[in-house]
């Protein structure tokens, strides 16, 4: 396996540091990449490309934490015992007796 160039691996690594929150935020490599005559331009492409991945990672994981936390919450609901009449059909057409939207009959 062939080494990467230095500056690649400070890239790599600058990302890596930004993606994760890390707390020293990966200026030490942006130093190095100075040294190593990498651009502002390519420095800041690779920071806006952190960002957005962590951004995205984080907006994924509330998101998902949201969702988990919205059916933790809820109330409980009793448990009923199964009713042998409920899947008996509604004759349609009957002025009295006609099923509500889940097919649950009135009458």
């Amino acid at each position: 396996m062939s080494a990467l160039h230095p500056s690649i691996v400070a890239l790599v690594s600058l990302a890596a540091n930004i993606a994760s929150n890390h707390p020293k935020q990966g200026l030490c490599q942006v130093d190095q990449l100075k040294k190593y005559g990498v651009s502002k331009d390519q420095i800041d492409s690779v920071i806006e490309i952190a960002r957005h991945i962590r951004d995205e990672a984080s907006q994924a994981l509330d998101a998902k934490f949201d969702e988990a936390y919205a059916k933790a919450i809820q109330p409980t609901k009793p448990k009923l015992k199964p009713d042998p009449f409920a899947n008996i059909a509604a004759v349609e057409g009957s002025a009295c007796c006609t099923p509500t939207k889940s097919g649950q009959s009135c009458c």
